[in-house]
């Protein structure tokens, strides 16, 4: 089976034929990957540090601590508590979650009938969330005690969503028809 990083590389040559791309350098690229994922009403501090944690083991990669901006008391949120958590991934590590992404974590999903093309912004961003941290390999059912939603968003160079879209089939992302 073939990686991201190795089908990134052929996409690039049928982007350029399919939208008549005058350089390779034209095709659309990953830049990055970006897990977030809120706390929301969980004033536990175990809680939360299970939910960093776990977003840890998932990413591969240190989670960081999102601090709020700003007091709401409509919410009970002071400035700079702790209100989620995020994880920039790049390079190997990008390539290594989309794979476990696409081959491992996606088909142990319930019920599971695609991504939805319309999550594809202006800018070429696609953003999908995970309703149960569960489908990751990572988290041993064990160890399950509550489960949390995340959200990833896949960074890429194109400015269209065509491009985007037809790009993202090519490497592997399952789209609803």
């Amino acid at each position: 089976m073939k990686s991201i990083k190795e089908i990134q590389k052929d996409a690039y040559k049928t982007l350029k034929e399919k939208f008549g791309y005058k350089n390779v350098m034209q095709s659309p690229k990953l830049v990055k990957v970006v897990l977030s994922s809120g706390t929301g009403k969980v004033t536990d501090k175990k809680r939360k540090e299970y939910i960093g944690d776990k977003l840890t083991k998932i990413a591969g990669q240190k989670s960081a601590v999102r601090a709020a901006k700003k007091s709401i008391s409509t919410f009970k949120v002071r400035q700079g508590d702790n209100i989620g958590f995020q994880v920039t991934l790049r390079g190997e590590k990008m390539f290594a979650f989309l794979d476990k992404l696409i081959h491992i974590a996606l088909p142990r999903t319930k019920d599971f009938r695609g991504l939805k093309s319309a999550s594809i912004d202006g800018m070429g961003n696609v953003t999908f969330g995970i309703k149960e941290h569960t489908i990751f390999p990572e988290c041993a059912d064990e160890d399950i005690k509550d489960t949390f939603s995340f959200a990833f968003t896949v960074v890429v160079t194109s400015k269209k969503k065509e491009e985007t879209k037809a790009f993202l089939e090519l490497i592997g992302f399952p789209f609803s028809k």
